[in-house]
């Protein structure tokens, strides 16, 4: 039977015992930073692949200064206790991993400096986030901007953002948001990179636009250089752009990469995944679950220690 293990308090110990006093700094003011990485399970090779994670927890390391906070363990080492703690578990099916920067001193008190920070993973099973194709809706929630809460750094306490733009489509019977930036340009999803293909291009925001430099996206940019020799335009993009584009997809660690088929009820391209989106989405999930030669770099192999 899997038995969930985290990363606390420089151990490793089960899930049920990693606990945080109600005091925590974090848990009150949001002063925490975080990653998700994606273990993506293959069932021939009987190996959950971890999916980018050095440049995950690199990130991780990126957002910690940002806030001015210390990631006391090295790179290296925290890819280590992933592995660890995912072979320790024993899940054989899609994990989530939650690696955190938080300030960890109990005391109340608006500010980042003079308080101790800590750093902890733990992993749960994961299915599908979205459904194979999605129907967004453009949010009346703005994208946070630099001048705000920094967007390059994954702050826990910015995405009451992306939840107040996640609830309000889905309470309008869409599965996922399009936020624009205060600008009214197009930024991100409530917590994905988006892209559209207008006459063979694959075209994006900039990260100037308040978007998280994503590594999924990262990586999807790559395969559409590499294998399909697609040009990447980055700029501004209008909200009616997506309408009239030929193709629009969503790509982050939980939604892999999903395609867009309609937008605020309006039907993209033909309603169906277009086929620079098809393409990608195979190459893609080759990737993650380690069947490519070519991208095996990307994966970090990781092998249950306990039966089923």
């Amino acid at each position: 039977m899997p038995t969930p293990y985290a990363y606390f308090q420089g151990n490793i110990v089960p899930l049920s015992e990693a606990k945080i006093g109600v005091m925590t700094h974090a848990f009150n003011y949001g002063t925490a930073v975080f990653e998700g990485i994606r273990g993506n399970w293959n069932q021939d090779d009987q190996a959950t692949y971890l999916f980018r994670m050095r440049e995950h927890f690199e990130r991780l390391g990126q957002s910690a200064k940002i806030l001015t906070m210390e990631m006391r363990d090295s790179v290296d080492r925290l890819c280590d206790i992933a592995v660890e703690l995912v072979e320790r578990s024993g899940f054989t099916e899609d994990v989530y991993l939650r690696p955190m920067v938080y300030l960890a001193s109990e005391q109340l008190g608006v500010r980042l400096h003079n308080l101790a920070s800590d750093t902890l993973i733990f992993l749960t099973p994961f299915p599908a986030y979205l459904p194979e194709t999605a129907r967004c809706h453009t949010s009346t929630w703005r994208r946070v901007q630099d001048t705000g809460i920094p967007p390059r750094a994954k702050v826990t306490g910015i995405y009451v953002n992306s939840a107040l733009a996640k609830t309000e489509a889905n309470l309008n019977g869409f599965d996922e948001a399009i936020m624009l930036n205060e600008n009214g340009h197009v930024s991100e999803g409530s917590g994905e990179n988006i892209f559209m293909v207008r006459d063979g291009k694959l075209i994006t925001p900039t990260p100037a636009d308040n978007v998280l430099e994503g590594i999924t996206a990262k990586s999807v940019i790559e395969l559409a250089s590499n294998e399909l020799g697609v040009e990447l335009v980055q700029r501004e993009i209008d909200r009616t752009e997506l309408y009239i584009a030929d193709e629009v997809f969503m790509t982050g660690t939980a939604a892999h990469l999903t395609p867009i088929v309609e937008i605020d009820r309006r039907t993209v391209g033909t309603g169906n995944p277009g086929p620079i989106t098809s393409k990608l989405s195979d190459l893609f999930y080759d990737c993650i679950r380690g069947k490519s030669q070519k991208y095996g770099a990307w994966c970090t192999p990781a092998r249950a220690r306990v039966a089923s």
